[in-house]
């Protein structure tokens, strides 16, 4: 399985016989030096570059190209040597860019031998730089890693190999690009696209140093335990111009176009709506400038872009804060290691020394994220009023001008995402339609400040408003009578709470109470899931009952397991296992702490289910970047009843027989 790495990640290395593959939008100088134990690189004949493209063990190209093929084999590196760090840079005198910034953000991958992808890396969130550290390969206790770098040169070359050691760079340098300019007559022309991912991110670089996987996994698997809920969909690379992926099942890209009733065949590109950007300026923001057959559709892949932008500009900044510090902590150890350097004013010059480079590496990483947050907040600000109803907030002027849909929507947003380096950033999480999974609203104590500040029953009060808040959503979106909605609330507790389900008539019965009420509603959605499954299974949907709903079917339990037998449970976690794949769907608003009597037969049920809370907390974990993104409830607006004029129009449609 191939590693993704971001800077300072590391990755141990499986073999000692490699191809280190660079891919960029323009010819690149690739070179690499040898270095000892603390790095040092000991002269000119520690470095292969055009000039000089062999060394033992190693071997790399000899002129600039857009691609290049690295050949490494570890064991034949002289004993000295514990690291290898792959060097980039750009012709200079040659017409060519003069800045990693204004082209595309290289993509470098170490393989075995027979092609297999081990780790990669993608240097995004490169501005100013004409030479990088891509990578090091660094022995440690015998055994070999690789660690994704990403260190930028404003100074070029010269500057690189200075600051690894070497004596005399400034000489070395021009050498390496007189041989490079000597052999540009044989440089290749960039590559096509490599894959259908070649998107805005990958290549303009939002900037987090991770490549967008292959193939995108199923909905995550994990226990939702608090603090650490998976993502109810895998982060998936924006497609803007260039190579456009096909429809179909996604085999081989992150992005499955596949929709039902629709041929399969390549959905086309986004008019233009906005003149080119101006060399060296970020290109003005437009709402729908994603691929897609429909400007529904192509806000959906702007949306989750948006996601995949801000996940990987904030892994790259707090990747680069990482590497700053390790950076400075080996700099002191190195420096400290000498005894000489102890007293006096030595060790003290060395430690400010460290610290202001660390200071100015983690200055230039804010920098990178706050332009990339200030492009992402401008594109949300263009992006936000044009969100269809299913994607919108409450407070959407579009809900003033709703009307029932005749069509259901790709998705449904049920909250919004943010990270603690962009308070202010919002991001809608959406989720597709028809729902694959449950959803549980947690009513119970989380970590969170906000959850701290708000008592038992006032969480119980929110999480119920909430659960009614979705159902609501779902409703809206819904065309008319095909969606149902039922509510089992054992204790009459939720009776403030459901009310606008309940006044607008648009449940399918009264909320269900008491023993008798919970076994009856459960029944009946059993039954429903058993014939909808015979008639699948036997290919004879028309031998349906003629009083069966066949519309998709939501239900709400509060306060679970009050109320609920051990019949009762099994039966609830039969319809959260079986339920979504023929459209019956449960929105379940408990604490799992209260049916810690159960022990773990309940585990399966919270597994299979969304967990979302009513107020603010950082409990969604994402597994591609690591990062622990916040859930923010939607709210109304105080005093708003757009609630309640959303449900009046779904039950005047009903009444009325409109679709």
């Amino acid at each position: 399985m191939t590693a993704e790495l971001v800077r300072g990640q590391n990755h141990t290395l499986p073999q000692t016989r490699l191809e280190i593959r660079v891919s960029a939008g323009t010819p690149v100088v690739a070179g690499a030096t040898l270095g000892d134990e603390q790095g040092t690189v000991h002269g000119i004949e520690w470095i292969a570059h055009p000039g000089s493209p062999q060394l033992p063990g190693l071997e790399v190209s000899k002129q600039a190209a857009a691609e290049h093929r690295l050949a490494v084999d570890l064991d034949a590196l002289p004993a000295s040597v514990y690291r290898v760090t792959v060097l980039l840079a750009l012709p200079v005198d040659v017409g060519g860019p003069v800045r990693f910034g204004a082209v595309a953000a290289p993509f470098v991958a170490v393989t075995g031998l027979e092609g297999t992808e081990i780790a990669t890396f993608t240097l995004t969130g490169l501005d100013s730089e004409s030479a990088v550290a891509a990578l090091e390969l660094y022995r440690r206790q015998g055994a070999w890693k690789v660690r994704a770098v990403g260190q930028g040169y404003a100074g070029g070359l010269a500057a690189m190999l200075a600051d690894q050691g070497v004596s005399g760079a400034q000489e070395l340098a021009r050498s390496v690009h007189e041989a490079v300019a000597r052999g540009m007559a044989r440089s290749v022309a960039p590559p096509p696209p490599r894959t259908p991912e070649g998107d805005r991110v990958r290549h303009a670089g939002a900037a987090s140093g991770q490549q967008a996987p292959a193939t995108p996994p199923a909905a995550p698997i994990g226990d939702p335990a608090p603090a650490a809920t998976p993502l109810p969909h895998p982060a998936q690379p924006r497609p803007t111009g260039g190579a456009v992926p096909t429809a179909g099942p996604a085999t081989s890209g992150p992005v499955n176009y596949a929709h039902p009733r629709r041929q399969s065949a390549a959905p086309p590109p986004p008019p233009p709506t906005a003149p080119p950007a101006e060399p060296g300026r970020p290109a003005e923001p437009v709402a729908g400038d994603a691929t897609g057959w429909s400007m529904e559709e192509r806000l959906y892949n702007q949306v989750w872009g948006m996601f995949e932008d801000l996940a990987r500009t904030t892994a790259a900044y707090r990747s680069a804060v990482d590497f700053a510090e390790s950076r400075m902590d080996q700099e002191l150890d190195r420096a400290l290691s000498d005894p000489r350097n102890r007293i006096g004013g030595a060790g003290d010059r060395a430690r400010e020394e460290a610290r202001t480079k660390r200071d100015q590496l983690t200055d230039r990483a804010r920098e990178a994220l706050d332009r990339d947050l200030a492009q992402l907040a401008a594109e949300s600000a263009v992006v936000e009023p044009a969100l269809p109803a299913a994607y919108a907030g409450w407070d959407n002027p579009v809900w003033h001008d709703y009307r029932v849909p005749m069509e259901i929507p790709m998705a449904l947003r049920i909250g919004d995402l943010r990270l603690p380096e962009s308070a202010d950033l919002r991001i809608p999480l959406l989720v597709r339609l028809p729902l694959e999974r449950g959803i549980w609203v947690d009513s119970g104590r989380t970590a969170s400040e906000a959850a701290a500040l708000t008592g038992p029953d006032q969480l119980r009060r929110l999480a119920m408003e909430n659960a009614v808040a979705h159902a609501a959503r779902l409703l809206a979106v819904y065309p008319a009578d095909e969606f149902s909605v039922h509510v089992i609330d054992p204790a009459g507790s939720a009776t403030a709470a459901l009310a606008p389900l309940v006044d607008s008539g648009v449940l399918a019965a009264p909320p269900a109470a008491g023993a008798g009420g919970v076994a009856s509603v459960l029944a009946h959605l059993t039954r429903r899931v058993d014939l909808v499954q015979m008639a699948i299974r036997a290919g004879a949907a028309d031998a349906l009952p003629p009083d069966l709903d066949t519309a998709e079917q939501l239900l709400i339990v509060n306060d679970f397991p009050h109320g609920f037998d051990d019949r009762a449970v099994t039966r609830l976690r039969y319809l959260a296992d079986e339920g979504p794949s023929v459209g019956v769907h449960l929105l379940m608003v408990a604490d799992r702490g209260d049916a810690s009597a159960y022990g773990p037969v309940l585990d399966p049920l919270w597994r299979s289910l969304l967990r979302i809370t009513p107020v603010a907390d950082d409990h969604l974990a994402d597994p591609w970047v690591g990062h622990a993104w916040t859930y923010e409830p939607l709210r109304t607006p105080p005093g708003s009843r757009v609630l309640q004029n959303v449900l009046a129009q779904v039950a005047a449609a009903r009444r009325s027989g409109r679709p």
